[in-house]
């Protein structure tokens, strides 16, 4: 039974008594948030959730002539405007950051961008030596005697950063790591002397045998024999490994996951080091590398640094405009979500935030990509459609550069929340009441969850296939997964549809029936071990969508079976034959858009043929399996949303992958996120025009009353909504 059908048979049971359900679960489907929150469950993780930080930090940069009135001023007024803590401190020549961060505690701000997340553990132990067992969890977080324990907690670990300096001479290990770590070689395929060497032992490791390695480098294959053949030993191997033929790609996807690994063992050392000098504090992992970049060229696996992320932290992007959307075109507005649902459900169950934001407007620097003279307005409204955004994305907190600007050199004068005087701004207030209702909502936050239509698979090793690919023929050909993912939940956003991100590992433990529909975008290189699982998804009622150029390999760069028996054939109940191109040499239409990209030649052998090619070819494909259907949308359809602006391309997308199923909310002339917890719904409706009403619809959930969270005011429950030009609002709708 489809989800429509569910909804249905749900609405006859609950009309004649049949079936009692919490409001929270009407819209049918299980989508198993146990699961969800044990996926990186850790003692570290747990101790977060107890806690429930939700930092709203910035940065503060010392200005010239600022001494300590003046900087417990700053404090005064960041806690006022409800700011919780500094992201970072940049102090002057003759000042240490830590009594800076000494001044900060003492004013109530927590000088670190974890905010309370690096509390100790709120153990019974704890609680009974405070007196505080009669009260509820959300009374002890907020008790000043909780509050004041842990002051003295953290006023020891800026002494003991102190003592550390003084003692070696050499400043406190760093709490924090960027994503990139060029330590064994460059982008793409370089490897330093010493990068050479230790490939050859992480190749040994992998593969165990030189056979097995062999085979995996298609030496059985017609014209892809090393120079001198096959390796014939493991010695053989490391005088000669760097012979390889260059048409042969899994050694070229080798080489990327080696560093890849590498950068994650680096990482591991620097955990390690940092949590022996503050073992209760978060390391932070993730950022400072654009999330529109193609990952794999880089040598970074950001869900692997997610892993490691479980037991030592929390895993974050860095997003700044002019730094992390040149491959955008330098759009803002979804993009952000996009980037921000892309960290958090690469770490499900983990505690993610944007810990390296912006803060205000911004023109000059940034990457030599993109646009050229490039500038950003950010006022209110933009930091508004900003904060929301990721909060909506299941963030839990934010850390923005800046609160002050850089007062001199690259970057004066930008990026901050205070102008070029020092004064406040309404971006300013308007962040802070957002940051006041991140505090007063914090357990709900904790609590919620996105509940998602469609999961928008990744596959690290399906982007390391393409950036192989890539070093062979097109530069550009390294971006076209990330085009794809970029297109499909660009046509989602614009229709509602809740999304989240998926890869592999969430399939093997068992996440796959969390999502109605599973879509595949770009996935140029598919996982053989994963069709077993897609198949029992589908027959338990899923439904799994892919589109072009999908499955033309192995992980290993070997073709991928589709013929005639093959278990893709069983099943998508259709043999993919081979691949065309539209708008070179022919143009291929479907429903009269001219299609550009790979065309698929689809043999249905039991599925439906449910969209032909304007030539007559059969262009969409569906099959049914058990409970659940199998889609081939034999073009990009995913990609060619890539760029905004083309509604018949997405319309076309949403119908070939939704087929029954429809979004339970919707506004017109709205972009609406939601996330869901027991108590209540949190929506964020962000406006990418002038000042407007909208309104929100309801299909299947209903609530007792609504509010503005910034605000407090109350919202109609069928009323007209106003939205501020190019902002953004987050309602509160109680069950």
């Amino acid at each position: 039974m489809n989800y429509r059908g569910f909804i249905r048979l749900l609405g006859s049971a609950l009309i004649l008594g049949l079936v009692t359900l919490p409001v929270y679960a009407q819209q049918g489907h299980d989508f198993m948030h146990d699961k969800y929150d044990q996926m990186h469950d850790s003692p570290m993780q747990q101790k977060f959730e107890k806690i429930a930080p939700v930092p709203a930090g910035v940065v503060y940069i010392q200005r010239p002539g600022e001494g300590e009135e003046e900087i417990r001023e700053h404090f005064r007024t960041m806690k006022e405007l409800g700011f919780t803590n500094l992201k970072q401190v940049m102090s002057l020549p003759g000042w240490s950051e830590e009594e800076i961060k000494l001044i900060a505690l003492e004013e109530g701000i927590i000088p670190w961008w974890y905010a309370e997340g690096g509390w100790e553990p709120i153990t019974d132990e704890l609680i009974a030596e405070l007196g505080l067992e009669d009260l509820t969890m959300k009374e002890i977080r907020r008790h000043p005697k909780m509050i004041e324990y842990q002051k003295g907690v953290m006023e020891k670990r800026i002494k003991r950063s102190m003592a550390y300096q003084d003692s070696t001479g050499r400043d406190a290990p760093n709490g924090s790591s960027s994503a990139f770590d060029p330590t064994v070689g460059g982008r793409g395929l370089d490897l330093s002397p010493e990068g050479e060497k230790l490939f050859v032992a992480w190749a040994r490791e992998r593969y165990g045998d030189i056979e097995t390695l062999n085979h995996a480098y298609n030496q059985h294959h017609a014209n892809l024999q090393a120079r001198g053949g096959a390796f014939e030993s493991w010695d053989d191997f490391a005088n000669r490994w760097d012979q390889y033929n260059h048409r042969e790609f899994r050694i070229r996807r080798d080489i990327l996951r080696f560093k890849a690994d590498y950068g994650m063992h680096n990482l591991q050392e620097q955990v390690d080091e940092f949590h022996e000098l503050h073992p209760h504090a978060p390391y932070r992992a993730g950022g400072e590398l654009g999330l529109f970049r193609p990952h794999a060229w880089f040598g970074v696996d950001f869900p692997g640094i997610a892993d490691i992320m479980e037991d030592d932290g929390s895993f974050y992007p860095s997003i700044h405009f002019t730094w992390h959307f040149d491959q955008v075109n330098d759009e803002l507005g979804p993009t952000v979500y996009m980037q921000a649902s892309y960290i958090n459900d690469m770490f499900k169950g983990g505690w993610s935030g944007g810990w390296e934001t912006t803060g205000g407007p911004q023109q000059f620097g940034g990457e030599k990509f993109g646009q050229n003279n490039k500038g950003f307005t950010v006022d209110a409204p933009e930091m508004q459609q900003f904060t929301l955004s990721m909060l909506a994305s299941g963030f839990k907190g934010w850390g923005l550069w800046s609160w002050s600007i850089r007062t001199a050199g690259a970057e004066v004068g930008e990026y901050a929340l205070l102008d070029h005087q020092n004064n406040v701004t309404e971006r300013a207030r308007e962040v802070g009441k957002i940051a006041q209702g991140m505090q007063k909502y914090r357990e709900e936050l904790w609590a919620a969850h996105k509940e998602p239509l469609v999961g928008v698979f990744f596959d690290w090793d399906n982007e390391a296939m393409w950036t192989a690919l890539s070093m062979k023929g097109q530069d550009s050909l390294r971006y076209r997964p990330m085009q794809a993912r970029v297109g499909l939940t660009r046509g989602l956003i614009n229709a509602d549809i809740p999304f989240e991100y998926l890869n592999p590992d969430d399939l093997e433990a068992g996440l796959a029936n969390r999502y109605p529909i599973i879509y595949l975008p770009g996935v140029i290189a598919l996982n053989k071990d994963l069709l077993p699982i897609f198949t029992d998804y589908v027959e338990q009622g899923g439904r799994l969508v892919m589109d072009m150029p999908g499955a033309w390999t192995d992980t290993y760069s070997a073709l991928f079976p589709r013929g005639t028996d093959s278990e893709f054939a069983e099943l998508f109940g259709t043999v993919l034959r081979e691949y065309h191109f539209s708008g070179i040499n022919r143009d291929w239409y479907l429903n009269g858009e001219k299609l550009i990209g790979s065309i698929g030649s689809l043999n249905p052998r039991e599925a439906d043929i449910i969209a032909r090619f304007d030539n007559g070819e059969p262009a969409v494909t569906e099959h049914q399996l058990g409970k659940g259907t199998a889609v081939i949308l034999g073009y990009e359809a995913a990609r060619l949303c890539f760029r905004p602006g083309n509604t018949k391309e997405e319309k076309l997308l949403r119908t070939f992958t939704m087929g029954d199923y429809t979004t339970p909310f919707h506004s017109d002339g709205a972009i609406v996120y939601r996330l869901a917890s027991p108590d209540a719904d949190h929506y964020f409706l962000l406006n990418e025009g002038e000042q407007r009403k909208v309104k929100l619809n309801f299909d299947y959930y209903e609530y007792d009353s609504a509010s503005d969270v910034a605000t407090g005011e109350a919202v109609a429950l069928d009323g007209w909504i106003d939205l501020p030009g190019h902002g953004a609002r987050w309602l509160r709708y109680e069950k």
